[in-house]
């Protein structure tokens, strides 16, 4: 039991505004011994004092240095932690809720600032290249280490020897590692991978129905092609008998909201071949971009045929509306982050346990950019898209508190909370959390938690794998590829003069940012995929 309660509950945005160029410099800081625990050991943790909105759910505190018994033995009374999050909720709604924790059981002054991604990059950047870091603690994609790296105290080492670290999957470590330091503190693990109803696909009257009208067997499907077959067939009918049709495919379309991502899932398995190395978005020798070739191009092709598929107001879904169109019922499929998974899986959803996790689709060729011709083999390349992470500033004045402030934002604990809550963005990062007794216990049918903890679990170990581009000015590059794939998707070019046109852009911001400069952090993505 908590020996003093927790005080009101969540509260709205600590809502301080900064200059992007205010120091975090307040005068020294004070070193203070520790004071008694505020927890006793395995005491039980849960979210519900802060607001019913919350999950009844109850864990147990794991022993350990970041653990509510070891934070809370803590005193940083006196002393300020300044942090930028992105908006509420995902990812912005757990800084929230931890760092008003963190202020009741250190004594710490916590200053939140959450930011809309589209001027998150520059409010990180700005400050931190002036030599002006504005906060101490920030939360931000993974895929900006090429950008953030020159500015982050690397992980002590006492950080990385916790268990909660120890245990952070091999790919995720990868991600948070540069030049052989640790210097992002992983706190999340990002991944497409196809979610499906299987209430519809394993029904055997539209499995006949479906065999009927195609000559095929009904099954989750295994290759793009196989997508867009299922994804059609069911368009537009009435599935759920509530008088309302129902659709094939829910993606992520939205210009500005991560529809890059989208469209690399797409290309992965057209474009990652097994047997070639060398690099997937350039080549690394000549840093020429490979974005306009065969495989890309084919896989724009298929997202513009799969406009048919989707939801009235489709071609312009974020991935809250991705999320909420599977997750609600509407979308028979979908595939991007977990997201869209968890909300399917909510106590109240309507396709509670009958839903599926699975690969996402491969194809039946993979193209060779060496021999240039397309290989007849099958292909599935699981794509480790950008996650949230966080790391703190050189420049923080007290890098302890900051530390254990990320320390106890991922405890086992809070993390174990964190992943049921679907709108938090915190997704499975280590080991522990490909356990399906864990989902069992949150009321999911063994065969649902299964898949999802299998599907996961399989790409660790996968040897074709795609990374996200973690190079200086990376936004710049994903701009350009967003704007080309909506041109496409709105029909003002075609599939092959859009990426043509990315191609040129990416040539361009390259020559700015200086080829040798890209190509050095270009290696690092190379590496990734190339294990």
């Amino acid at each position: 039991m908590v020996k003093s309660s927790y005080r009101g509950v969540v509260a709205a945005a600590i809502a301080v505004a900064l200059s992007a160029t205010a120091c975090t410099g307040q005068g020294p800081v004070e070193n203070k011994p520790d004071k008694p625990a505020m927890f006793k050991p395995g005491s039980e943790i849960s979210y519900r004092a802060y607001s019913k909105a919350y999950p009844a759910t109850k864990v147990k505190d794991v022993p350990g240095p970041c653990s509510y018994e070891s934070i809370s033995r803590k005193d940083y009374s006196g002393q300020t932690l300044k942090i930028i999050s992105h908006a509420v909720p995902v990812i912005g709604e757990p800084t929230q809720l931890h760092a008003r924790q963190f202020e009741e059981i250190t004594g710490a002054k916590v200053q939140v600032v959450n930011v809309p991604f589209g001027e998150l990059h520059q409010k990180i950047l700005t400050p931190l290249q002036a030599g002006q870091p504005a906060y101490d603690v920030m939360f931000y994609p993974s895929l900006w280490i090429g950008d953030m790296a020159p500015y982050l105290a690397p992980v002590p080492k006492k950080y990385l020897d916790t268990p909660g670290m120890k245990d952070v999957t091999k790919a995720y470590m990868d991600v948070a590692t540069w030049d052989g330091q640790v210097v992002q503190y992983p706190v999340d693990g990002d991944r497409h991978y196809l979610k499906v109803r299987t209430d519809v696909l394993e029904d055997p009257k539209r499995q006949a129905a479906y065999k009927a009208a195609t000559g095929k067997d009904l099954r989750t499907p295994r290759t793009w092609a196989e997508y867009q077959e299922v994804a059609s067939f069911f368009s537009g009918k009435d599935v759920d008998g509530d008088g309302k049709p129902n659709f094939g495919s829910a993606e992520v379309t939205k210009r500005d909201d991560l529809t890059f991502s989208a469209f690399i899932s797409r290309a992965a398995p057209y474009v990652k071949h097994p047997d070639v190395k060398g690099g997937l978005f350039f080549d690394v020798n000549t840093m020429k971009p490979l974005i306009n070739t065969p495989g890309f191009v084919r896989a724009l092709e298929d997202m513009v045929k799969a406009k048919s598929t989707w939801a009235p107001g489709g071609a312009n879904f974020g991935l809250g509306d991705e999320i909420l169109s599977f997750g609600g019922g509407q979308s028979l499929m979908s595939y991007s982050w977990d997201d869209a998974f968890i909300q399917g899986q909510q106590p109240d959803g309507q396709i509670r346990n009958k839903i599926r996790a699975a690969k996402l689709p491969g194809s039946e060729e993979v193209y060779n950019r060496t021999t240039k011709k397309w290989d007849k083999k099958p292909n599935q390349a699981p794509y480790f898209t950008w996650g949230w992470t966080s790391a703190v500033a050189k420049g923080a004045r007290n890098q302890n508190m900051a530390f254990d402030y990320l320390c106890f934002f991922s405890n086992e604990a809070n993390t174990a909370l964190d992943l049921t809550i679907g709108r938090f963005g915190v997704n499975p990062y280590r080991n522990a959390h490909f356990n399906a007794e864990f989902w069992e216990q949150q009321g999911w049918d063994k065969d649902v938690a299964e898949s999802y903890v299998e599907t996961l679990s399989g790409m660790e170990s996968s040897i074709n794998r795609v990374f996200d581009l973690r190079v200086p000015g990376v936004n710049g590059y994903m701009s350009a590829l967003a704007d080309g794939v909506a041109a496409a998707l709105a029909g003002q070019k075609s599939p092959q003069r859009a990426l043509d046109d990315v191609a040129a852009e990416w040539d361009t911001i390259t020559g700015q940012i200086g080829k040798d400069k890209v190509r050095s952090a270009y290696r690092h993505v190379v590496a990734l995929e190339d294990n």
